[in-house]
């Protein structure tokens, strides 16, 4: 995927997600089937993973002098997500959501688009090249490259938009 490609690819999942969770009534973005996230949980750890990509993106040379570049092959996208997949797939303390009440549905939902709007702005910034050499760090794959970081994050609002309709459809069993 090309930088255009993935960037489009990012933002396009997340607003589906937001979508999804907007058009929930409020017994539906407070469903939880046993201990599985409610939608408004899914949407403040979503918004919770995004939150540090519009400080770190703001300066190439603080990503190089603190996580260095890639000293590996890229990852392809496939190779990414089975590579995510064969974690733990459990979200650090700091992204943990606590209870989200349908008052606050709206305010995280424009909190989350202008985090997307300002990574999608500083993202084109970097040039191909950077995005394969200049690394992240990630907190169950340790340093990925920016192309391979957001391949996971364009996977991720999916992956959390499929735990939501997993645990609504507990409803009609």
């Amino acid at each position: 995927m090309n930088r255009q490609e993935l960037i489009k690819t990012f933002s396009d999942n997340h607003h589906t997600v937001i979508a999804y969770i907007q058009a929930l009534p409020d017994p539906l973005f407070l469903y939880r089937n046993h201990e599985k996230w409610t939608a408004g949980q899914q949407l403040k750890h979503i918004l919770l993973t995004l939150l540090p990509f519009p400080k770190i993106l703001q300066s190439k040379e603080f990503i190089v002098q603190k996580f260095g570049t890639l000293q590996r092959t890229t990852w392809d996208y496939d190779t990414v997500l089975n590579n995510y997949l064969k974690t733990s797939l459990q979200a650090p303390s700091q992204f943990l959501p606590e209870d989200i009440l349908p008052a606050q549905k709206m305010g995280l939902i424009t909190q989350l688009e202008e985090v997307i709007t300002k990574i999608n702005q500083l993202f084109a910034l970097y040039n191909e090249e950077e995005l394969d050499s200049l690394v992240l760090p990630h907190p169950l794959l340790g340093k990925l490259s920016i192309r391979e970081m957001f391949y996971l994050m364009s996977y991720h609002p999916l992956h959390h938009l499929n735990q939501i309709k997993e645990n609504l459809a507990s409803l009609n069993h």
